[in-house]
């Protein structure tokens, strides 16, 4: 399947919006909480709070989710990713990554989720 295909109909072009949050944040132009930021990646706290812990994973540089996990930042990314559940979360956590609006995909910027702080229960 191609990424095009996955997108639903949107074409690849839509996945590099101007309008976009996460470049914004990048960029200095939005505030975030970081925890972590250098020329490639950043880390900032989820605005949203339905666990304790709640990090974004995100690469500078504008990716689609697609085109992030087939990228070479993803290793740093998971890597970074990982560290920070350990720090944060040291009784467990969780990476995760949505793909399309199915998947509960809202920032068309491609990002990880790390999550934890509690017992997570079976399902996220």
């Amino acid at each position: 399947m191609t990424e095009i295909e996955c997108a639903s109909s949107h074409s690849l072009e839509s996945y590099k919006m101007t309008d976009c949050i996460f470049c914004e944040i990048s960029a200095g132009n939005e505030p975030a909480k970081f925890r972590y930021l250098d020329e490639d990646v950043m880390v900032i706290v989820n605005k949203l709070t339905w666990v304790p812990i709640m990090l974004l994973v995100i690469p500078r540089k504008h990716h689609s989710q697609l085109e992030l996990w087939s990228s070479p930042i993803m290793k740093k990314m998971s890597a970074i990713a990982a560290d920070f559940g350990c720090m944060y979360c040291p009784d467990g956590f969780r990476i995760l990554s949505n793909f399309g609006h199915h998947g509960l995909q809202s920032q068309r910027h491609g990002h990880l989720h790390v999550i934890g702080g509690r017992d997570l229960g079976p399902y996220a």
